[in-house]
């Protein structure tokens, strides 16, 4: 059996009466230090808080905010309440935010006053003007019927809103008893996250995660890093992301070690932090610790007491890791591989594996999760060596895709295998190597694109007649998104007026980089596209020697 099944607030008040005082969350930017006990006040008040306006079990919460101190307190608070969080990608814009609004049916979205050049509260006024003139709480929308709240994370009083101070200061008021009795009807199978991930099939697609999926799933991830509650790990990658919230989150909860977090990824406050907490454990994506590595102040900071952490999201050059291993002290840095259906990590290497291992390979599988390689065609298992399409199943397979049957079912078979679409071979000492895609996604810096959503998307560009999009090799992103479009006639059609139209519309790591106008696809007999060749176009056109990019 999996390690436990207590359910995250279950779990975490444990943690609190284990460790009252041991750090849990610190800031050091911010000079703001929670220990378990001092977080777990702050949860119970905004609980109790979101008790009172309304919001209680089985409630969507959507949270759109960057790594802000209250992220953690609305996470942990909604999961003690039985509400679902569900997150909300920093870099959506309108377009996407109204989709998962409707989509996820929230019952109430929480947000920040802007991310980067993005103006949320000008964005969600936009979107729902009832918001100027509603009583706080009480929001009747045409647009989203199941919305009833909108939440501001901050003291700054907003029209139509609840702050989170009120809400903390309101559960601080409130008594324990309906409290109390919900935390006891909770289970640890019952839903408590949904993260949206593209789709194959159009717009993204609201994943369910349980209580039983990510803590378990987090626990042996951070066994895989032998962490325990002398370990401080810093996380300067997105909450939103498993990668923030599970591998981070929940493998620090499950082993009573500190969290450090950073709001945004800058490499010098990462190097600070670091330094500043004797962090032992760091995360994030190549590109992160390759910006780490070459800012000019690197020298300058003490990394010794690193000891382990994760890279994951792209393919790692060996002459990187070599270089996290030794400059930064990170002699037992792990990769990880996964998906966000998988709650997500699949398999990951160890502390001790070869450097080859760890740039050559995703590891091998954790725990408790079965992992096999199949011919795509017939379903039949591959052997050693042979290449296949990678699936899963065990505790970690989440509940399905939200209000979406049929793509769940096209996900995992009747025999519960997560079907993972992507390549991959397995080595005699189960170590598992991804090779290519099944399914037509691009990867870029670690975000997952599907190319039919933007395909969708640009079809509403006016002079669009037709659109396909693929990943183009990029050096810094390891793929960039390409759009290949044919225009109707009587239309011209520049690139200047596709990156016009995606600029305010879509998420920027969605936006094509580079566009083609064509007059015709390269087509299969049977009358399909051949990306493939519309990749080697691109090479081509752009001088880009012929490179393999594969998800990790």
């Amino acid at each position: 059996m999996p390690y436990t099944k207590k359910t995250i607030g279950a779990y975490f008040e444990e943690q609190v009466r284990r460790l009252p005082d041991q750090d849990f969350i610190v800031y050091p930017d911010r000079g703001l230090r929670w220990t378990y006990r001092s977080f777990n006040e702050r949860v119970d008040h905004l609980a109790k808080g979101l008790l009172a306006t309304g919001i209680g079990k089985g409630d969507h919460v959507g949270l759109w905010a960057r790594n802000v101190p209250d992220w953690l307190t609305f996470m942990f608070a909604t999961a003690k309440i039985g509400a679902v969080l569900v997150t909300i990608n920093t870099l959506y814009r309108k377009f996407e935010l109204e989709y998962v609004v409707r989509q996820a049916d929230l019952a109430a979205l929480a947000i920040i006053d802007s991310f980067r050049d993005h103006n949320y509260l000008d964005t969600v006024y936009e979107l729902i003007p009832e918001l100027r003139s509603c009583q706080r709480g009480h929001l009747k929308s045409d647009k989203f019927p199941n919305l009833r709240s909108v939440i501001y994370i901050g003291q700054e009083k907003h029209r139509g809103m609840y702050n989170s101070r009120e809400l903390l200061l309101l559960g601080s008021q409130c008594g324990n008893e309906r409290y109390d009795k919900i935390k006891a009807s909770l289970n640890c199978h019952e839903v408590v996250n949904m993260q949206y991930t593209s789709g194959t099939t159009g717009f993204p697609k609201g994943v369910m995660l349980s209580h039983y999926n990510i803590l378990n799933n987090g626990y042996y991830i951070g066994e895989r890093q032998k962490f325990s509650p002398a370990d401080r790990l810093c996380l300067p990658v997105p909450l939103f992301h498993c990668f923030g919230c599970v591998l981070g989150v929940m493998a620090a909860l499950a082993h009573g070690a500190t969290l450090v977090p950073l709001e945004i990824f800058e490499p010098l406050p990462v190097l600070a932090a670091v330094q500043q907490e004797k962090c032992t454990a760091l995360y994030g994506v190549p590109t992160m610790f390759i910006a780490e590595l070459d800012h000019p102040m690197f020298d300058m900071f003490d990394l010794s007491s690193l000891r382990t952490g994760i890279m994951a999201g792209s393919p790692c050059p060996e002459e990187t890791m070599k270089q996290v291993m030794e400059k930064m002290h990170c002699s037992e840095i792990t990769i990880a591989y996964g998906l966000t259906e998988a709650s997500p990590v699949i398999t990951q290497t160890r502390t001790d594996d070869s450097i080859v291992q760890r740039t050559g390979t995703v590891g091998a599988a954790l725990p408790q999760i079965e992992v096999k390689i199949i011919d795509p065609e017939s379903g039949a298992e591959c052997a050693v060596g042979q290449t296949g399409e990678l699936c899963c199943r065990g505790y970690n397979i989440m509940k399905g895709y939200y209000n979406m049957p049929e793509q769940t079912a096209a996900a995992i078979d009747t025999d519960g295998w997560l079907h993972s679409g992507d390549q991959a071979v397995v080595d005699e000492q189960g170590y598992y190597r991804i090779t290519g895609r099944i399914k037509d996604m691009i990867i870029r810096g670690g975000e997952n694109i599907y190319p039919r959503e933007i395909e969708e998307f640009l079809y509403t560009l006016e002079g669009v007649l037709d659109v396909q999009v693929v990943g183009i090799p990029d050096a810094k992103y390891g793929e960039v998104v390409g759009a290949f479009i044919i225009a109707k006639k009587g239309f011209d059609l520049r690139e200047e007026d596709v990156q016009d139209f995606c600029r305010e519309r879509i998420a920027s790591y969605k936006k094509p980089k580079h566009v083609f106008f064509v007059e015709s696809y390269p087509m299969t007999a049977s009358g399909k596209v051949q990306k493939y060749k519309l990749r080697e176009m691109a090479r081509e056109q752009l001088g880009i020697d012929q490179q393999t990019f594969v998800e990790t």
